[in-house]
């Protein structure tokens, strides 16, 4: 039999082995008893045709393949890399491999690509990243998980809170507004009122809980919230690096620096710099993630430590294994619909961009 270099199809299997095509499908697929010798005829047939299973025709067939659809808004953004390593050391302990779609800050494009993965029968589709808080969109969302659910496959939420019950969905995040409310305590602690809290686009769960948090703090120390002192945007170096120039030049009040990540914390700390401001002697700063910039910063940045490769891991586990992804490393909880989600803890890691406030009370002026 001569067949043309990665054309071989399921009937030219069959015929080199003298089977029928369901035999193969049977060998191919492993759901089916077959006998040994016909396995090793096939599985021979197989190598020496080049044989390559049509993903399209395995989704017809109604077959779940041994991969796992990865969801995320940015590949180099390090909160997602690091979270992506995670599964894909994971995924591969466990015989599975990954693909890996973004939607480059664009999150109504996730339901497309949840999609897509779907259609290419992706044992489960990881979501990565805060979700977006828009009630038609969280609707769909819902309705993509149920179509899945339905077909054999599974949605994961990871790195955001599981979505409304009864939707059948797992969910492995973190202590989000805790870690904001730590944060925020630490820098209290050291005597600052006036702390800026800089970045992160609002209408995302993972800057609701953030901002959250720092709102918290206050209340706990009888403290308002100046709305001048919350500036919203990017997670980005650069908007970190804009926002704090812009309020050192408009004179604003503040000794001290929340970021939304270290990202922004980075491009606070360069613009703190360029405009005479020493760190953490006149403004202290503090990030959050935990990524590795931060430790690489002048001063190194203290920030908010979040376990992004456990829970890379932790999502994979729940993804192919049910309950609570294998291990009770953070707080379990089952609730309504199948649904269940693991919540892993932060922690605040001290490095040298924290000091008590200056005894003025105030950053200097801009000069």
């Amino acid at each position: 039999m001569v067949v043309a270099e990665g054309r071989a199809t399921l009937q030219d299997v069959a015929e080199r082995a003298r089977v029928s095509t369901a035999t193969v499908s049977r060998v191919l697929n492993g759901n089916y008893p077959v006998a040994a010798e016909t396995r090793r005829r096939v599985e021979k047939a197989v190598r020496a045709l080049g044989y390559v299973a049509n993903a399209h025709a395995r989704a017809l067939a109604g077959v779940t393949n041994r991969t796992i659809g990865v969801v995320v808004s940015e590949i180099v953004d390090p909160f997602f890399s690091l979270i992506v390593h995670g599964i894909q050391r994971e995924a591969a302990a466990v015989g599975r491999i990954c693909l890996i779609g973004s939607t480059l800050g664009e999150e109504h494009r996730e339901l497309e690509i949840i999609e897509l993965l779907h259609e290419q029968r992706a044992e489960a589709v990881i979501l990565v990243g805060g979700a977006l808080l828009d009630d038609k969109h969280q609707s769909k969302l819902a309705a993509r998980a149920k179509a899945m659910e339905a077909s054999g496959s599974k949605l994961v939420l990871c790195g955001r809170p599981p979505l409304a019950p009864p939707t059948p969905s797992t969910a492995v995040h973190y202590d989000n507004e805790h870690g904001a409310l730590n944060a925020t305590d630490h820098l209290m602690g050291l005597g600052h009122r006036r702390i800026l809290y800089l970045g992160g686009w609002p209408g995302i769960s993972t800057q609701r809980d953030r901002v959250a948090g720092y709102r918290l703090a206050h209340d706990r120390r009888g403290l308002a919230v100046d709305p001048k002192l919350v500036l919203e945007g990017e997670f980005s170096r650069r908007f970190g690096y804009e926002r704090t120039a812009r309020a050192l030049t408009d004179g604003t009040d503040f000794t001290a620096i929340l970021a939304a990540n270290d990202a922004t914390a980075a491009g606070a700390l360069q613009a703190l710099r360029d405009n005479g401001r020493r760190v953490p002697q006149d403004v202290s700063v503090v990030g959050y993630d935990d990524v590795p910039v931060a430790a690489e910063t002048v001063p190194a940045l203290t920030t908010v430590h979040i376990p992004l490769q456990e829970m890379g891991r932790a999502a994979v586990r729940l993804a192919v294994g049910g309950e609570d992804g294998g291990g009770r490393k953070g707080d379990w909880s089952d609730e309504a619909g199948g649904q269940g989600s693991l919540v892993l803890g932060t922690h605040l890691v001290l490095r040298g961009s924290t000091a008590p406030a200056p005894v003025e009370g105030a950053a200097p002026a801009a000069g």
